[in-house]
């Protein structure tokens, strides 16, 4: 009974979002409306801040964290040190995926202005 309604639930969610996304009526937000409320303009200069701002603290964050793994994985046992070299690779990666990300978000918030 449940599989049942599962699948009827899968079936109406995916004919109503096929339904929104083919509907034909296009919406613009420009002139006196949302577009030019100072929401809008205001949240695009948040967003755009925060994003310039996490560009320039991520790689920052992540140098300090990786001396203070490195100075961690020398006084580690070679247990320990494997650890140690797994954070650090985090670190890195997670780093490059901050300043990645904001500066997608970057990118994408300068075609709205």
């Amino acid at each position: 009974m449940i599989k049942a309604w599962r699948e009827k639930a899968v079936r109406v969610s995916f004919l109503a979002a096929l339904l929104f996304f083919m509907n034909p009526m296009t919406v613009y937000a420009t002139g006196g409306g949302i577009g030019g409320s100072k929401l809008a303009t205001g949240t695009q200069q948040l967003i755009q801040d925060s994003t310039t701002f996490l560009m320039v603290i991520a790689p920052i964050v992540a140098g300090l964290l990786i001396i203070y793994f490195c100075i961690r994985r020398s006084a580690a046992d070679e247990m320990d040190q494997k650890k140690w070299n797994n954070r650090i690779a985090v670190a890195v990666v997670s780093c490059v995926g901050a300043v990645l990300g904001s500066a997608t978000l970057n990118v994408i918030i300068g075609y709205y202005q």
